[in-house]
């Protein structure tokens, strides 16, 4: 499957700085926070961060206009994933926040859309057991600074497969990522 767009659901630092690297790879990118003042700031941020690295001759002058093009917000969840091959939640670890999220991805993603989870201390399993396609779902664990780590994992359910695993390899790929696989391990009580 080939990634065109990808819709980042959640603007904090995290969010902002996939947003960013989304961009800067070529892919269309959607960027959604419930909040209007933190979606402002985050896209203020992405600008902010192009233009140091223009200043400071990383990125071309057209290759930043390129990249700002394919940055649209959205304020609705529904709205940022529908035209989505793959979306990445980045809200805070909160099972109930996730699965609700994931709920919605669910019922509202185009087919074949892969849903990611930035989550750390959750368990990815807990909260996509709930989604009918659970092969589409995978951890992306960026690590930070985002913009300046090369490194980032994708976690692997037990239901992962390998064409989610490989597109998102690629999008990493394209963002300049040097990517590990784990699996996720069983939880035990």
């Amino acid at each position: 499957m080939e990634v065109k767009t990808i819709a980042v659901i959640g603007a904090g630092l995290v969010g902002r700085g996939i947003a960013y690297a989304a961009a800067s790879s070529g892919h269309e990118t959607v960027l959604e926070d419930i909040s209007s003042r933190l979606l402002a700031e985050a896209v203020a941020w992405i600008r902010q961060s192009f233009e140091e690295e223009v200043a400071s001759g990383k990125v071309e002058p057209c290759a930043r206009d390129k990249a700002l093009s394919l940055i649209t917000t959205a304020g609705d969840v529904k709205d940022a994933i529908r035209d989505a091959e793959l979306i990445i939640e980045t809200v805070p670890d909160e099972l109930e926040m996730k699965l609700e999220l994931f709920t919605i991805f669910d019922k509202f993603a185009k087919s074949g859309a892969i849903f990611a989870s930035t989550a750390t201390s959750l368990s990815i399993t807990d909260f996509t057991d709930i989604v009918v396609s659970r092969e589409r779902c995978i951890g992306m664990h960026f690590f930070e600074p985002l913009l300046r780590t090369k490194q980032m994992e994708l976690v692997r359910t037990a239901y992962t497969s390998e064409e989610t695993v490989a597109a998102c390899r690629e999008v990493a790929r394209r963002m300049g990522k040097e990517v590990a696989v784990v699996h996720e391990e069983p939880q035990t009580v």
